[in-house]
């Protein structure tokens, strides 16, 4: 489709630094390079995949398009508008998230049916019979029904919290969504559902998703193209089939070696690639490459040169010396 050519979000050099206290005795300040120098765009009616390990600065990123951090530095260009210039409100009905916790997520005071329809209050969309009507089609969309507007989040199941915060991600209309591991504090057996469900929703109402998580073969399934984060920097970006058959760089290589295979045969003749050591601190990272101190590959270039982020086949995007000669 046509569509898929125009970029609905432009992210130009994002940066998002958070500054912390040295110590209770120290009046010195440093700063968490959470998501530093950071590039990508997606087409309307895209999924972009963004996975790494916990800490790499994917929550951040995606929660700092939706100005929810406020940038450090850089672009966040929203169907041609540059949103870090101006008031956030109307962007609010078009950019929505559905949180990573469905516990925390709902508030525990507020009826299901009051949780789906104060955006539609908020935004001033709907009231009476129009709003009471919206928020059962709402239910019905997410695989509730109408008898559940008058239930609190207590009396439901992780998975059905779950598809109440899609509903009221959904309240406002909006065009583009962050799902922010939207699937992690699920049961493998409800994960699925909830994807078929998203992609379902994305079909019919002709949505576009940036998808964090870090399960890669659920990544895998919903996303046209996976970029891989590491300690706040993207490492790679590339088409979904491409990368998980192609993988350029060592840390995505890692990654991928370590998805469990259901086949007991198949999964011993499986190399997994261990990585030495811990994750770096974001508060102070390595010169030059990040990831060069639990690289394999390492050499003295990757501590003196930060890689460049560069296409290195069409479509295809790394940030590694061994593709820079």
């Amino acid at each position: 489709m046509s569509s898929k050519h125009i970029n609905i979000l432009e992210v130009k050099n994002l940066t998002k630094y958070f500054s912390v206290n040295k110590g209770l005795f120290s009046n010195q300040n440093s700063v968490v390079k959470a998501v530093d120098d950071v590039s990508f765009s997606i087409a309307k009616g895209e999924t972009l995949g963004l996975v790494g390990e916990s800490g790499c600065g994917k929550t951040t990123a995606g929660r700092t398009v939706l100005r929810l951090h406020e940038p450090t530095k850089g672009q966040i260009i929203f169907d041609g508008t540059d949103i870090t210039k101006v008031r956030m409100k109307p962007y609010r009905k078009k950019m929505q998230m559905i949180f990573q916790d469905p516990y925390a997520s709902l508030n525990p005071r507020m009826t299901v049916g009051d949780i789906i329809g104060e955006p539609m209050d908020i935004h001033k969309l709907a009231k009476g019979k129009e709003r009471k009507d919206r928020i059962y089609h709402l239910l019905e969309l997410v695989g509730l029904n109408k008898e559940h507007a008058n239930r609190y989040p207590h009396e439901f199941s992780g998975g059905q919290r779950q598809r109440v915060g899609i509903a009221r991600a959904l309240a406002v209309q909006p065009e583009f969504i962050v799902c922010d591991e939207p699937i992690s504090a699920l049961d493998v057996s409800i994960q699925a559902q909830i994807v078929n469900m998203l992609e379902d929703l994305q079909n019919s109402l002709g949505l576009t998703y940036l998808f964090i998580a870090h399960d890669l073969s659920m990544v895998k399934h919903i996303s046209n193209r996976v970029g891989v984060m590491y300690l706040g920097k993207l490492v790679e970006l590339a088409k979904s089939d491409e990368l998980y058959d192609k993988p350029a760089h060592p840390y995505t290589q890692a990654l991928l070696s370590a998805i469990p295979i259901a086949d007991p045969k198949a999964s011993k003749e499986k190399k997994r690639i261990i990585l030495e050591g811990d994750v770096p601190s974001p508060i102070d990272p390595p010169s030059g490459c990040r990831f060069r101190t639990r690289c394999p590959y390492a050499t003295k270039i990757c501590a003196e040169i930060e890689p460049e982020f560069k296409e290195i086949s069409p479509s295809h995007m790394c940030a590694c010396h061994l593709y820079n000669k």
